[in-house]
């Protein structure tokens, strides 16, 4: 077995992969640049070697400086991780021809899947199902067109070197097609330095499910079932869980026979994932094959018990594989939500800063449930604007579905981010929606559901019940300890009333609080009653609660007479008044907010990379205004409507905090 190992990549995946190595017995490296400093992956690892600045181009891809490293250290083997260098075939090779293992598949295999079209040719000869398309290459829109019509609309117009939603065009007619084929062509070439585009049947209502296979060096392979990760945002993955609510056991046992065979027709071997396209009738289609470890692999360890990492590891030493496919049984159901810095309120812009609180739920290993938190953030530290976005894979694992629905929302709830914007409501909000309970999802469900973006949630009658009674029970014991405050006035000692009026999303509540020693019974106008339990302190963030023995997990923060209270992807001002306060409080006018539809406000922490506009000057709807840089990608602020522009506050150049008003309109 190898002594050490150097892990080329950073973050979360970097931990995850010394944790497996840490339990082998066998010592880690770990690469930095200077952003990642005093990341946890770096303290995690017995060594750590600096490779560069911040910008990944000049670091963590930068083969030669990984290769010194390796030197550097003495590692036997490297594993990738994922992104960055997992999948480039000329790092595989350049470790070879050093006599260093790599973690991963062989050269071979990385370079036919790599390639759509080729990938597509191998998985036809090896009898996988594949999307009816044209696998050649398509010289120019016309042919484009003539193609599209003889597969039927509508296609996917798709680049060759494709990933992460670029190159990609859904065209429902020739129209379509011919502006679709451009487009999707320039993307390539600018993305990947790649033009090459090719054309398959667009498959719809489809779910994206995908096949995790593991192969030895000894020709034995196995699927280990199938993750649904058809909870998608720009092709982006937000939500996986195995198994997929979806798949019967003959549709299981064909797709993962089908990726199987396609990883020994390339002479595969370690992790990789067949992704295929499922539709209503559950016929499958293959989409691509990605040769290696994948992001959403913490849930088929959850319900198959095999530690992917570790199987690559020893994969790569040479080992057989220690199970063949009769030994692999699914157990449970097993939900990953990816904790992402970015603000759902602000159609998911991405947020940098630093965690001034980071609280991931207690990790748990029960009978009954699981609870997984695959990080590589810690609080105090920063999210830096060069990276992937992502803090957090929360998982859970539960016997079946519904059980691990739920232990994902007591989870989602019971996380501590501050600093930063992040989805965590927007996670929650999904946990909770009833088509993503029932199962019945498709690729569309984010843009179908959310069409307009993520606006928060508006919880319903019983859930708001359950948190007035907690929030006035809450309020009552804060109550009681301002009034034991020392050096209070003689003769002025303060009384709390049991009676109390809570305010919350448009509804008030009238209610009696009656205390004992285990907890609280809180009466409703109505006659109706609810049992709060907690051991909730004032100051405390987090509220575990216990109402008429349910659980309800608060984040509480204290406003004037009340509380913030985030729960459930809801954030609320829960006001708690004494009666008297209450109809005063009724009598005060509403806080308008500021009218700002005359000014164009930056959305984001960001550098002015141009101004497009002058004072004065006419501008129409639609009309470029500015691009802001953030994150390394640059946004075109446009105008919503006509106007003129009668004052310009910032220039190129100028960093500006969210918000900042950039220009004004007359």
């Amino acid at each position: 077995m190898f002594n050490k190992i150097l892990i080329a990549n950073r973050g979360e995946i970097a931990c995850r992969v010394i944790k497996s190595a840490r339990k082998m017995g066998i010592s880690t490296v770990a690469i930095y640049s200077d952003a990642d400093r005093d990341a946890l992956h770096v303290q995690m690892a017995d060594e750590a070697v600096h490779i560069g600045p911040p910008p990944a181009n000049q670091s963590y891809i930068v083969i030669n400086k990984v290769m010194e490293a390796i030197r550097k250290t003495g590692a036997q083997a490297v594993h990738p991780g994922y992104g960055f260098l997992s999948e480039n075939s000329k790092f595989a090779e350049a470790l070879e021809a050093e006599g260093v293992a790599f973690i991963g598949p062989p050269v071979g295999a990385i370079e036919a899947m790599g390639d759509k079209i080729t990938s597509k040719k191998i998985a036809q000869e090896a009898g996988v199902s594949t999307v009816p398309g044209y696998m050649g290459l398509v010289a120019d829109a016309e042919e484009a067109v003539k193609i599209s019509g003889e597969i039927g609309y509508p296609v996917m117009i798709k680049a060759s070197a494709g990933g992460g939603g670029k190159g990609m065009r859904i065209a429902w007619n020739d129209e379509e097609t011919r502006e679709g084929f451009q487009s999707s062509k320039n993307e390539a070439a600018n993305s990947f330095g790649d033009d090459r585009i090719f054309i398959e049947k667009f498959v719809t209502q489809p779910r994206h499910i995908e096949i995790q296979v593991l192969c030895d060096g000894h020709g034995n392979g196995v699927y280990l079932g199938e993750r649904e990760c058809s909870i998608q945002r720009r092709n982006q993955k937000v939500v996986e869980e195995a198994p997929s609510p979806f798949l019967d056991k003959a549709t299981r046992k064909a797709m993962g026979e089908q990726a199987v065979a396609l990883a020994q027709a390339v002479g595969y071997t370690s992790a990789g994932t067949v992704e295929f396209i499922v539709d209503g009738d559950r016929n499958f289609f293959f989409l691509e094959m990605n040769t290696r470890l994948q992001v959403e692999h913490p849930v088929t360890e959850m319900i198959t018990g095999v530690d992917l990492v570790e199987q690559m590891i020893r994969v790569a030493n040479g080992e057989k594989l220690p199970f063949s496919q009769g030994d692999i049984k699914l157990n449970g159901w097993a939900i990953e939500n990816r904790l992402y810095a970015e603000d759902p309120y602000r159609g998911f812009l991405p947020s940098i800063g630093r965690l001034t609180r980071y609280r991931p739920p207690a990790e748990v290993a029960e009978e009954s449930h699981v609870v997984r938190n695959d990080t590589g953030v810690y609080e105090g530290g920063e999210i830096s604007m060069y990276y992937d976005p992502m803090i957090a894979k929360l998982c859970t694992w539960a016997p079946s579905r519904g059980e691990a629905i739920e232990r994902m929302r007591v989870a989602l709830d019971s996380f501590e981010v501050e600093g930063i914007g992040h989805n965590l409501p927007f996670l929650s909000a999904v946990m909770d929606h009833p088509k993503f309970v029932s199962g019945d999802m498709t690729t569309a469900f984010i843009a179908e559901e959310y069409p307009d973006g993520f606006e928060g949630v508006e919880l319903p009658e019983t859930e708001l019940r359950r948190i007035a009674a907690s929030c006035a029970a809450m309020h009552r014991i804060a109550e009681i300890r301002r009034t034991r405050v020392s050096g209070r006035m003689d003769n002025h000692e303060r009384k709390v009333g049991k009676r109390w009026v809570v305010t919350l999303q448009d509804q008030q509540y009238d209610l009696k609080v009656k205390a004992d020693r285990e907890g609280a019974t809180v009466k409703f106008a109505d006659g109706s009653k609810l049992r709060v339990a907690s051991d909730w302190t004032p100051g405390d963030q987090l509220a575990v609660i216990e109402v008429d023995g349910e659980p309800l997990v608060l984040k509480v923060g204290k406003i004037t007479q009340g509380f913030r209270v985030r729960t459930r992807g809801a954030d609320l001002k829960v006001n708690v008044r004494r009666p008297r306060q209450a109809e005063l409080a009724a009598l005060m006018p509403e806080k308008v907010a500021p009218d700002t539809s005359k000014l164009l406000l930056c959305p984001m922490p960001g550098l002015v990379v141009n101004i497009n506009v002058e004072v004065g000057e006419d501008v129409q709807e639609g009309q470029a205004l500015c691009s802001i840089e953030a994150m390394k990608m640059e946004n075109i602020l446009r105008a919503e409507k006509k106007g003129v522009v009668s004052k310009i506050n910032a220039g190129a150049g100028d960093s500006l905090a969210v918000d900042e008003v950039i220009m004004e309109f007359e």
